[in-house]
């Protein structure tokens, strides 16, 4: 894929704007977390930008329910803290927790209850910072035991956010998201078991493998030698997956930039818009030269309040990203230029950033006192 196509198919996906939401969420659960003392401070600070980072205004009676109630036989009135609804049905149900409490499933029973009575098809549980997913994949109107998906707001990848791009209020299509947890929920099983197997694997395992290639009887003795192969080839074939893999990036980056180069005739005048001096290509994340100067325009304007190596970049497939001390808890500035437009990203206290349209990178030192307060307000020197 040429890098104008790569470019602009970023631009069209939901999931790149939910990474951007769930960034500031997460960087707003970071500076909240600390304040958080019960578990309505916990749905205000957290839970409520969250269920907005999905698309769904949580002002909205027709799209966010708060108590929602489904009167059944065993209790009258019971309360799920929130439902996300659609054509006056809900479709989610979440059951909040104090943040820092342990999520467990004795804390989803009312969860487990609800999908009894409501048409909802998903459930989330949740202290805030960590989201657990639910579904009733094993058996109908019966919620599982076990999330198809988990999310820790501290501690996460961009793979993570994508997969709940069909949660979304835009994009929500109950039989898609069924489908979406179904293969999730069990790709993820047979990944932890298969990590179980190739860190220790069972007898069972050593003997199934081993019934695949060896032609004698299959004793204790056999299975024993035969553990060692077991573990050798699956480290080999791990091994050989992640070589193969960083020689097919290699190559496909230097097709990429040989493309940059020597662009198609009929793409010459579209390429001109771009941003020039494409240095890097990482699978869907180009880094710009201009985005690489303008982290150093940052690391020199902020070099009379903090040391330039604790000023780090971090480029992700929307934005270009820059740091105090590689958190995304302490963000200083961040560069959105995929686009004739070049704007620069500043922060408030809250963390909500403020997009300021440039120039040139020059205009970057017109915000020298804003970064500067930026990273003050961080080192508490303010």
């Amino acid at each position: 894929m040429c890098l104008h196509h790569l470019l602009l198919n970023r631009k069209r996906l939901h999931a790149m704007d939910l990474t951007e939401e769930i960034d500031q969420v997460a960087s707003r659960a970071d500076d909240q977390v600390e304040h958080i003392q019960n578990e309505e401070s916990t749905k205000h600070a957290l839970i409520i930008p969250f269920i907005k980072a999905l698309g769904y205004d949580p002002y909205d009676l027709e799209e966010v329910v708060p108590e929602f109630t489904a009167d059944f036989a065993e209790k009258k009135g019971e309360k799920v803290d929130y439902a996300l609804m659609q054509d006056g049905e809900p479709i989610i149900l979440i059951e909040c927790k104090t943040a820092g409490a342990e999520l467990s499933t004795d804390q989803a029973e009312q969860l487990f209850r609800y999908f009894q009575f409501t048409e909802a098809r998903f459930g989330i549980l949740t202290n805030g910072v960590k989201y657990r997913f639910f579904s009733d994949l094993e058996e109908s109107n019966k919620m599982d035991e076990r999330p198809f998906h988990e999310l820790d707001l501290f501690e996460y990848t961009d793979q993570e956010v994508e997969e709940l791009k069909s949660l979304r209020n835009s994009t929500f299509d109950l039989d898609e998201m069924i489908d979406a947890a179904h293969d999730l929920k069990y790709r993820k099983a047979l990944l932890e078991y298969l990590q179980e197997q190739w860190q220790s694997p069972e007898d069972e395992f050593v003997h199934w493998l081993t019934d695949k290639v060896y032609d004698g009887r299959i004793t204790q003795n056999v299975r024993d030698q035969f553990r060692g192969i077991v573990e050798g080839a699956l480290q080999q074939l791990v091994h050989d997956k992640v070589r193969g893999r960083l020689s097919t990036a290699l190559q496909e980056e230097q097709a990429s930039a040989a493309e940059e180069f020597s662009p198609p005739a009929d793409e010459k005048e579209e390429e001109e818009e771009l941003p020039d001096g494409v240095v890097e290509v990482d699978g869907e994340v180009v880094t710009l030269e201009d985005e690489l100067e303008g982290f150093r325009i940052v690391q020199a304007i902020l070099r009379e309040v903090v040391d330039a190596d604790r000023i780090v970049k971090r480029d992700l497939k929307s934005y270009f990203n820059v740091l105090l001390d590689d958190t995304n808890r302490q963000p200083i500035c961040r560069f959105h230029f995929h686009s004739k437009t070049k704007r620069i990203g500043l922060f408030d206290e809250d963390k909500n950033e403020e997009r300021i349209e440039i120039e040139t990178l020059d205009d970057i030192y017109d915000h020298t006192d804003h970064l500067r307060k930026t990273v003050q307000f961080y080192e508490g020197n303010e």
